[in-house]
């Protein structure tokens, strides 16, 4: 049991850090995690790159792409031939609009504007009290309240309720490719809802990378790999980099999401310093003065 004293000051501590600017902010969580502080003047790695992405690039570009149901059309727009995009069965911020909402016997409740790990796995018709009580906060923005992550400014805060994939008794397999200028340089998977994961190159050699996560079975080569990858390769075609998350269920390509923030950038990739430089190596951040200057032209 956390005793009085340790709760205080954990409190005390996390007011101090929100009062902090968002840089030294950033800052001060990047030392914390990988025990050096981030090179944001000239990022070198994957993590600092992505610090650099939360702190300075404000493109327009980049608004949408924590929004679920913005990147969920864009997925229909740039490969609706090749994936199947979960059905948005409701969207709104009040839950008790539900009670005049048809459901169908199994359904996932998250929110529009924070990242994966907040679900409700629903069937049939909602108790409304029970999930209005088991979603407090969730229309809070933590991400950029706290985490500064811009583009989740952009993401509109309300729930959503989308068809269930699989048939709820096990997660489907998630496949996250990191795209670099289209290119799909690396997939991170796991069968268990991250409780492991294991990292490969895009044709299924072992990556040496493990990111707070213990390392799972070596999984066989997927059936759906090529399909996926030009899946990943059509959305994240746009970016310089975006990481692009899909699920395998019974040969059926799904999407889940999109974040430009993995980690938060605070990812503790292993072996520390190595993977993270490479992966940083194949990231070519934008010349934000020359958009501006295009943009202004």
């Amino acid at each position: 049991m956390i005793s009085t004293a340790t709760r205080c000051l954990a409190q005390a501590h996390l007011a101090v850090v929100r009062a902090m600017p968002v840089t030294a902010r950033r800052s001060y969580g990047y030392l914390l995690a990988m025990g050096r502080p981030p090179r944001l003047r000239h990022p070198r790695t994957f993590t600092e790159k992505v610090n650099w992405r939360i702190l300075r690039d404000r493109r327009e570009l980049l608004a949408g792409t924590c929004d679920k149901l913005r990147m969920k059309e864009l997925a229909w727009q740039s490969a609706g031939d090749l994936v199947r995009v979960p059905r948005t069965l409701w969207s709104g911020r009040d839950l008790r609009e539900l009670a005049g909402i048809a459901l169908p016997h199994r359904w996932v409740l998250k929110p529009n504007h924070r990242s994966s790990g907040i679900v409700i796995l629903g069937e049939g018709a909602p108790d409304i009290d029970d999930l209005v009580a088991r979603t407090q906060g969730w229309l809070e923005n933590p991400s950029w309240e706290l985490g500064g992550e811009w583009a989740y400014s952009h993401a509109r805060p309300m729930f959503i309720i989308e068809e269930l994939i699989g048939d709820g008794s096990s997660p489907p397999c998630d496949f996250k490719f990191f795209v670099f200028d289209g290119v799909p340089r690396l997939v991170m998977t796991s069968v268990d809802a991250g409780r492991t994961i294991n990292t490969y190159t895009p044709d299924w050699k072992p990556f040496d990378i493990c990111a707070r996560k213990k390392l799972g079975a070596p999984m066989p080569r997927p059936d759906s790999l090529d399909r996926m990858l030009a899946i990943a390769a059509r959305i994240g075609g746009p970016f310089d980099f975006l990481r692009v998350d899909l699920y395998d269920h019974d040969g059926v390509v799904w999407f889940g999401e999109t974040t430009p923030y993995p980690g938060s950038g605070m990812s503790d990739y292993s072996p520390r310093g190595k993977a993270d430089a490479e992966i940083g190596s194949w990231w070519t951040l934008p010349d934000l003065a020359l958009h501006e200057a295009r943009r202004a032209s």
